[in-house]
């Protein structure tokens, strides 16, 4: 006889009450599920439920039930990492009510003609698996922007990977080139996949930490990182968080120590056509250094179009062999549909990155006009869609409960810059805003400041 299950009413738990001590911990609790309607939430860490004895002894089933609670199991590589800094942030912003100018996705759409294209493709039933490698219309589209963007020319079935967004691409980079014990540089601070990324390719990390108000490469700290030992230097630029962007001089000195020390760059540029002050100059277009590159770039930043996680790798056959070996084995295939509709957006008439900068020019100056009006001292930001501020001048001590008292008492959300360092202290006067939202959502936000947040 087949057994039945019976089912009994449960309460979904919800994460503990916000406190500024467990900043980093409370969108990180394990949900519980418990048929006497028991509410309560199992905080990742080691400080555990028993912390909390007011939540206990109004549970005792609880206490009973985290008894026998299997303990979360995480592998020893990815032990230090939590819930990542967006989604903490994005469901405080959810909680509170607050204007989110912290996680980098617009809210706005995408443009109508990649959309179509998208729609079209799904009705020409182009929506079963998608070669390995990428739709060979969409490589060709790649290799097209690529040449027309930096001179080179690269073969769209040899040197082109398509992988699930940027991430992926820089997942497949690291685990497919960089082997156990290897050494890498970090420019600090860094968007946090980098770290966790390098931490499961089992590889040493060293960072360079590049400093306000300019962010400027410590050209001479950096000729004492690289050695023999290294393998690879991983840069983005136009940068995450601070808005900097390399500048030929930088990447010349980068390139050069590189070419000596026999060390590959892995080049995250996918603000590439979010560049305000200077023309964005691809690692891969200085001499001799396109067969020592990996370019990394992305669909979703240009376009609009974040949630379609369509991205790209441009290496050389000997490199792209690894990043393809790693790829094959975490997505396989990209989404077909969507590839389709990509080559359409990347062969979009010059007119559209025009359009694309002045628009957020525009935005720019709105955030950075408002922040400092309301008193915050504001960074440059050549390039991308962010712009890092000092918060000290309001007298919290540190980035994490700025944003949280930012969050809760004005009703803006911004990042912490922190979470981007290595050493948490080097970034706790800092945090980071966003400008790509609308203009209307920008000007509330800054008015909510002016009204709310005061200097001490």
């Amino acid at each position: 006889m087949r057994s039945r299950c019976i089912w009994t009413p449960c309460k979904v738990l919800t994460p503990l009450s916000f406190k500024p001590s467990s900043f980093f911990t409370f969108s990180f609790s394990k949900q519980l599920l418990l048929p006497d309607k028991s509410v309560a939430a199992i905080s990742s860490t080691r400080r555990g439920i028993s912390s909390y004895p007011s939540l206990m002894a109004s549970s005792p089933s609880l206490k009973d039930a985290v008894s026998t609670q299997q303990p979360l199991q995480v592998a020893k590589r990815l032990e230090k990492f939590k819930t990542t800094i967006f989604t903490q942030m994005s469901s405080l912003a959810i909680k509170h009510g607050a204007i989110n100018l912290g996680q980098g996705f617009p809210n706005f759409d995408g443009p109508e003609f990649v959309k179509e294209a998208a729609i079209q493709a799904i009705k020409d039933g182009k929506n079963q698996y998608a070669r390995g490698y990428g739709v060979p219309d969409f490589s060709s589209a790649i290799a097209e922007r690529f040449k027309k963007d930096t001179g080179l020319v690269v073969d769209p079935e040899k040197e082109i990977t398509v992988t699930s967004g940027c991430t992926e691409a820089i997942a497949a980079t690291m685990l497919g080139l960089i082997n156990p014990g290897d050494e890498v540089i970090l420019f600090a601070p860094f968007y946090d996949s980098y770290e966790a990324t390098l931490s499961m390719a089992g590889a040493k990390i060293k960072c360079i930490t590049l400093r306000p108000p300019d962010f400027a490469v410590p050209i001479d700290e950096l000729k004492s990182a690289i050695t023999q030992d290294t393998r690879a230097v991983l840069i983005n630029t136009p940068h995450n968080p601070t808005g900097k962007m390399f500048s030929r001089e930088e990447l010349s000195t980068i390139a050069s120590l590189c070419i000596e020390n026999d060390v590959l760059v892995f080049n995250d540029e996918v603000y590439d056509k979010l560049a305000f002050e200077m023309d964005h100059i691809s690692m891969a277009s200085l001499p001799g250094m396109y067969e020592r590159t990996v370019t990394l770039n992305s669909l979703g930043k240009t376009f609009s179009l974040t949630g379609w996680k369509i991205g790209w790798a441009i290496a050389p056959p000997h490199l792209t062999w690894g990043v393809r070996q790693a790829h094959s084995f975490l997505t396989f295939a990209t989404s077909t549909p969507m590839q389709w509709a990509a080559a359409v957006a990347l062969r979009a008439p010059e007119s559209y990155y025009v359009e694309l900068k002045r628009d957020y020019m525009a935005k720019k100056e709105i955030l950075v006009e408002g922040l400092e009006a309301v008193g915050f001292k504001v960074f440059p930001s050549s390039g991308t869609y962010f712009v890092v501020v000092d918060h000290t001048p309001f007298g919290l001590e540190n980035d994490i409960a700025f944003c949280e008292y930012l969050i809760k008492e004005v009703g803006v959300v911004a990042i912490p810059t922190s979470v981007f360092y290595l050493n948490p202290e080097d970034g706790k006067n800092l945090v980071r805003f966003t400008f790509c939202k609308d203009e209307g959502t920008l000007r509330a936000a800054v008015d909510r400041m002016k009204e709310k947040l005061k200097r001490k």
